[in-house]
């Protein structure tokens, strides 16, 4: 019984990447109905059946994420991109999930300010917009 490393389909996968933040927004951006969970250190958004979320550039220094029940804000998040030094990826703990962490660098600390699991991991490639998506 050797130790020479793990076995199983997450082992090739498990390698951690990272983006940029405005490369992650953008795509981020037409995938919105994908977010499984979104956060911050002190508070974490869930989606619903019954929820959709909504991103939201008011201006370059700030960026909203809201999680809403029709027309009732279940919650929101601002996002300040200045904080962000890039964003981390990799698979998250459950099956089919992907962790993406904003990270947040000083000089002291490596800290993740947001993030968002996401039901599918992220690719370069064209993405279907739902601008048109209705319930």
């Amino acid at each position: 019984m050797g130790s020479t490393g793990k076995t199983g389909k997450r082992s090739l996968a498990a390698v951690a990447s990272t983006l940029s933040f405005d490369k992650f927004w953008t795509w981020l951006s037409g995938h919105a109905s994908c977010i499984v969970r979104a956060g911050t250190p002190e508070a974490v958004l869930v989606d619903h059946d019954d929820f959709h979320w909504t991103l939201i550039t008011e201006d370059e220094h700030t960026f909203v994420v809201q999680l809403a029940r029709a027309k009732d804000l279940v919650g929101e998040l601002v996002v300040f991109p200045a904080e962000i030094a890039y964003v981390q990826v990799e698979p998250s703990e459950t099956e089919g999930e992907w962790l993406f962490e904003c990270i947040s660098e000083s000089e002291k600390a490596r800290e993740v300010a947001y993030h968002f699991v996401m039901a599918h991991e992220y690719d370069d490639g064209e993405h279907r917009r739902e601008d048109k998506w209705t319930h």
